[in-house]
């Protein structure tokens, strides 16, 4: 990367880290421009790749292009996806840990692109066997199966992902890939039904209606023109679109089906199915003397899944409802019908595609149950602002504020990590906390979505605009959502009554509810399953299985599978190392070497760049192993040239001396230097390549003896000179070699010897090899130190030979760290651990429990004096209160909880509620008399009381031990407290 600075002024800069202006976003959007317009596409933030689709195809994706990459340190060659693909792999095989890759961008950015470039490497660069082959080939093969059924042409890109995708790539411990899993998020299934206009349905409709053989189209009962069916002519135009061959796509789809080892029933069902949706959409309906929907024709049952056409008939005109003991069909209106349609088409379409994937997913599982490592590629749906957005945009931005959230916790995390381990301080970074976003749409009971549920499950009349008012009602106060209603008199110019728009961390979106709730719900009547149940399609018998439980509870609702999946989501990938790729779109047109400033500002911005960039930047703008910065600049310094002989670490130190760098410009870290400025980068490069010029120069000087035979001869003799004494530097490296194979010999005799005898007395044969044991125990120690007084066992078990050594470093450590802590207590601190050392002498080797006790600080009170009722202070005033706590009352008849407050003073126990005293119990009555208490404290094991609540009528106390605690009425009548077991802190 160093190498490519000499040309900044023309390319721009490969690391954004290195732009002096970071904080400036006209100087980050010139850089890029500068770059794009170069065909360099490619731009670094620290690790994170920032890539410009070029709208064209470049010649840098050869197979020599991956080799060139294959190996390669990560910033030696210009940025690149194959330097991403390559530095996970090596950093996957090196550290044997688990690493992701999200790729992220809107709409037409180059993010599916993206992860088929990444696959394709890994799969040229990846050990190669017959079944590793298989399994490559199934991984390649499955991208254009899912895009053609998960991806259609929308306004924004003619192959866009209508879904969200994470693939693992499961790899063993060579680096061989022997298996993936895919998880697929959130369908836009409404698209089956539904376009805007200049948009298509799923590429596969107009794959198997244009490249369909004839046969299949006749078994089909398929037309070969997309204009025949409704559901494909919404939007009559855009059937033919001229970045897409249809014809040679279901070539495609067909051969990949065979090679992932779909059987050729499998195949035959799954495009019954795609035909039977169009033949769906074809169904029209009539309203009947009575207003009730009737068909207006029978000739599409026929190819309805091999249902019975009288079966059918009435699943998509009644609806089935209990009442009491029996069913009752309840006809439906012209617009039910359309509505029950197009849910199950819909339902047919999504469940299907759920199918797709599980299948897939079997293709691709590991048989092998031993440990694997794991690369993932999520590419998941960008930040989306059309002119009118709608349930769908709102849900894929509520993905696009998740993962800023959790982008910007992970590359904080691993920048303070890397702080740390080299002993640099951290510096705290000011950054936008979106949380503030995340809640607006998450909160429990208070949210957006909870808001959204709340309405679609009320009984009565609910619509999108009484959601609308429910949202005005419950959170108009916040900064980040405003309406029409709600708006200032400028504002509401811009926002229709139906509208409401949100703050994001990447800009104003403007919402319209009309559709939140029925896309929300997603219903599906009950008649609806039993009708698909019905088919001779193995595979919707599959997807509708008898075995489903046919609740009367409402099923969940979309959005609230959405947010749980999300959830599921983070988890993956925070049990893993993050990696990033920002794809951007530099123009609407999709015009190659055009550069929309506006646009491309827009998504700078909303894909969080200035804010990484700013966190990358916190401190330290360059960093470098030792090795590599010395390697390079040594020849700055007559101390380093040619070569060094001590450590790195201490070249590099003698090397920024010789060229002034001032103490606040750099740090030393364990193995690498910290660099703060870019223009003190710049200007020791720009030193190293006046010192490569002068050298040259020198060496012709040596030759302008020579001048009489023309320049060309001088040159040429500087060049031969040069090439000389490179080839006597590379000589003397492989007589270096070669006599290490001499003496390796020796060397390891004698380090076996001395393995043999290390447990004898020290003799000639074995000095050596204890040398090398007690040096190599000692780092190893150093490294492996106990960082708190309770890791003191921790401590490394020493070699025979350093045994002693070893125990006495363990006593002068942790006095030294006792010392410390000590000194670092305060007097409340201390307070508690003599508490803590009195409890110890009571329950310790006592009590089963206690050691996982011991780390939970006591607490003074369990209530706050303010949260007391003040006419109980008043009443306890002269009595000094020591602890209380909320208790909760359980009545004898019906166990109904009653909340309570347990206040102790120094003379008394008081139970409370509100400003009542309820009772009071002196210490000394107790101690005095066979007083009898209403309130008993238990210590709980699993047993159960039975007490009388009045005569002749029992009740019962059961104890139990679960994983939280919790009190509840049991279905046997008795009171059931369960008590959580202790987990070790």
């Amino acid at each position: 990367m160093e190498a490519s600075l000499t040309a900044r002024d023309r390319v721009g800069i490969q690391d954004f880290v290195l732009l002096d202006a970071y904080t400036s976003e006209t100087a980050f959007l010139d850089n890029l421009k500068k770059r794009f317009h170069e065909n360099l596409i490619y731009t670094y933030i620290g690790t994170l790749l920032v890539s410009v689709n070029p709208y064209k195809e470049l010649d840098n994706y050869s197979k020599k292009q991956m080799d060139t990459y294959m190996g390669v340190n990560f910033f030696e060659l210009p940025p690149h996806i194959y330097a991403l693909a390559d530095n996970v792999f090596r950093t996957m095989l090196s550290e044997f840990n688990n690493h992701f890759i999200l790729i992220s961008g809107e709409s037409g950015a180059g993010k599916t692109e993206a992860s088929k470039k990444i696959l394709q490497y890994y799969a040229v660069s990846c050990p190669s066997t017959r079944l590793l082959n298989n399994i490559r080939d199934r991984l390649l093969l499955s991208n254009p199966v899912l895009e053609a059924f998960g991806n259609a042409k929308t306004l924004k890109n003619d192959n866009s992902s209508r879904f969200g995708k994470y693939m693992d790539i499961q790899f063993d411990h060579q680096g061989g890939a022997v298996g993936g899993h895919i998880l697929s998020y959130l369908l836009e299934k409404s698209r089956v039904v539904h376009q805007n206009h200049g948009e298509r349905n799923f590429h596969i409709f107009y794959q198997l209606v244009d490249g369909g053989e004839d046969d299949l189209l006749r078994w089909l009962g398929l037309q070969r023109n997309c204009q025949h069916y409704s559901y494909l002519v919404q939007v009559w135009d855009c059937a033919k679109v001229s970045s897409i061959n249809d014809k040679s796509d279901w070539r495609t789809v067909r051969k990949a089906l065979s090679v992932i080892e779909f059987s050729e029933s499998d195949i035959e069902h799954l495009f019954g199915i795609i035909a039977s949706v169009l033949h769906l959409g074809n169904i029209k309906f009539e309203a009947d003397v009575r207003g009730y929907a009737t068909l207006d024709n029978n000739q599409e049952m026929h190819w309805l899944l091999g249902i019975p056409a009288q079966v059918l008939q009435q699943g998509l005109t009644h609806r089935k409802i209990e009442a009491k003991t029996e069913e009752v069909l309840s006809p439906f209106s012209v617009d039910h019908a359309v509505y029950a349609r197009d849910a199950l088409a819909k339902a047919i379409y999504g469940r299907t595609f759920n199918w797709l994937v599980n299948k897939v997913n079997e293709s691709l599982a590991n048989k092998d149950s031993s440990r694997k490592t794991v690369i993932g590629l999520l590419d998941i749906y960008g930040f989306e602002v059309f002119n009118v957005n709608s349930f769908e945009q709102f849900c894929i931005n509520y993905c696009n504020e998740k993962l800023q959230q959790l982008f910007i916790r992970l590359t904080l995390k691993s920048e303070q990590e890397e702080y740390e381990m080299e002993g640099i301080e951290w510096e705290p970074v000011p950054y936008f906390n979106n949380k503030i976003i995340c809640d607006l749409v998450e909160e429990k009971y208070r949210g957006i979505i909870s808001l959204l549920d709340e309405e679609c499950l009320r009984p009565g009349e609910a619509t999108d605009l009484t959601f609308l008012e429910k949202m005005e009602e419950k959170i108009g106060g916040h900064p980040h959502f405003v309406t029409h209603k709600l708006a200032d008199q400028k504002t509401r110019k811009t926002l229709d009554r139906g509208d409401f728009r949100l703050l994001h961390y990447a800009g104003e979106v403007t919402y319209c509810v009309v559709g939140f709730l029925d896309k929300n719900n997603d219903l599906l009547y009950r008649n609806g399953k039993e009708v698909m149940r019905q088919s001779k399609n193995a595979i919707i018998r599959h997807c509708f299985p008898s075995t489903e439980p046919d609740s009367k509870r409402r099923p969940e609702t979309v959005v609230t599978q959405f947010k749980s999946s999300l959830v599921g989501l983070t988890e993956i990938l925070m049990s893993k190392e993050p990696w990033y790729v920002r794809c951007i779109k530099p123009n609407e047109a999709k015009q190659p070497g055009r550069f929309d400033d506006v646009l491309v500002r827009h998504q700078v911005k909303y894909l969080g760049l200035m804010e990484h960039l700013r966190v990358r930047r916190a401190g330290f703008a360059y960093r470098r192993k030792y090795e590599i910065f010395l390697q390079r600049y040594k020849p700055l310094c007559p101390d380093t040239w040619p070569n060094w002989k001590g450590t790195a670490a201490e070249g590099v130190r003698c090397l920024i001396k010789h060229l002034g760098y001032k103490s606040n410009e750099y740090k030393m870290g364990r193995t690498k230097i910290f660099i703060r400025h870019p223009r003190t980068l710049f200007a020791t490069e720009d030193a190293f390549q006046v010192c490569k010029h002068k050298l040259a120069t020198r060496i012709q000087a040596k030759y302008k003896g020579y001048r009489v035979k023309g320049d060309y001869l001088k040159q040429k003799e500087a060049a031969t000179r040069i090439e000389t004494c490179w080839r006597g530097l590379m000589a003397r490296k492989e007589r270096e070699k070669r006599s290490w194979a001499v003496t390796c010999p020796l060397i390891c005799s004698r380090f076996i010897k001395g393995f043999m005898t290390r447990n004898q007395p020290a003799c000639s044969e074995n000095t050596e090899y204890l040398a090398y044991v007690r040096q190599n125990y000692l780092t190893r120690l150093k490294e492996n130190l106990p960082k708190t007084v309770l890791e003191k066992d921790s401590w490394l078990t020493p070699p025979p030979i350093m045994q002693e050594v070893s125990k006495l470093l363990k006593q002068i450590y942790i006095r030294l760290m006792v010392k410390k802590y000590v000194r670092g207590i305060t007097p409340q601190r201390k307070a508690q651990l003599l508490l803590k050392l009195q409890t110890s002498s009571m329950f310790k080797g006592k009590k089963e429990n206690y050691p996982f006790s011991v780390c939970r600080p006591f607490l003074d009170t369990r209530i706050s004096i303010e949260d007391i009722n003040i006419k109980v202070l008043q009443m306890i005033l002269h009595e000094q209160v020591k602890y209380s706590v909320p208790v909760v009352k359980y009545d004898r008849n019906g166990f109904r909880p009653r909340l309570r407050q347990l206040i102790f003073s120094l003379e008394a126990a008081y139970l409370v509620e509100e400003a009542k005293i309820k009772q009071r119990i002196d210490y000394k009555t107790y101690y005095q008399t066979n007083f009898e208490f209403n309130f008993i404290f238990f210590i709980i094991v699993t047993f159960s009381i039975r007490f009388d609540i009045q005569p002749g009528r029992e009740g019962f106390v059961d104890f139990k031990s679960g994983q939280e605690s919790i009190v509840y009425r049991a279905k046997n009548g008795h009171l059931t407290v369960v008590r959580a077991e202790f987990r070790q802190c």
